[in-house]
């Protein structure tokens, strides 16, 4: 049995792990939709934000949840056009911090833009939206034809 002294074990680093965290990033970076100059010293998304959403589709409608902590119903623009749900704002800089130095920022600013296609079956029309204590829901209804039905056989 081959043992090593505890000061010669290396510790061993999975060799896929960073780009890993390339690839995660560089998909955040493409969802973004907004096109900007990284910061070098940082992360490639450093000075860009894209709020987390989820869609669920149920078997009425489409839901769609957009994280958007600070923001007023006012600082949000939400259209569908040509079946493709388009969701923008703008996170603005509370206010500059005239005394002492910033020691770490991870809160992000500036504006969003997060586009998504519809299902064909999404009645576009019908949207309903919601926005309270920071996050949007918009419930988008499915067409009649698009519902899933249930037809009851009798077998005699």
């Amino acid at each position: 049995m081959f043992h090593q002294s505890p000061k010669r074990m290396a510790v061993w680093r999975n060799p896929l792990s960073e780009m890993e965290k390339f690839h995660h990033e560089m998909n955040r970076l493409f969802d973004l939709g907004v096109v900007g100059k990284p910061d070098p010293e940082g992360s490639l998304l450093s000075g860009y934000w894209s709020p987390a959403v989820d869609v669920m589709d149920k078997k009425d409608q489409v839901v769609v949840k957009v994280d958007l902590p600070g923001l007023k119903k006012d600082d949000i623009d939400v259209s569908i056009e040509n079946n493709v749900l388009s969701i923008r704002g703008e996170k603005r800089q509370e206010s500059e911090h005239t005394e002492g130095d910033v020691i770490r920022s991870e809160r992000y600013y500036g504006s969003f833009n997060r586009v998504f296609s519809l299902p064909a079956g999404v009645d576009s029309t019908k949207v309903n939206a919601k926005f309270e204590n920071g996050v949007l829901e918009l419930t988008l209804q499915k067409k009649e034809e698009a519902k899933p039905k249930q037809i009851k056989i009798n077998v005699t």
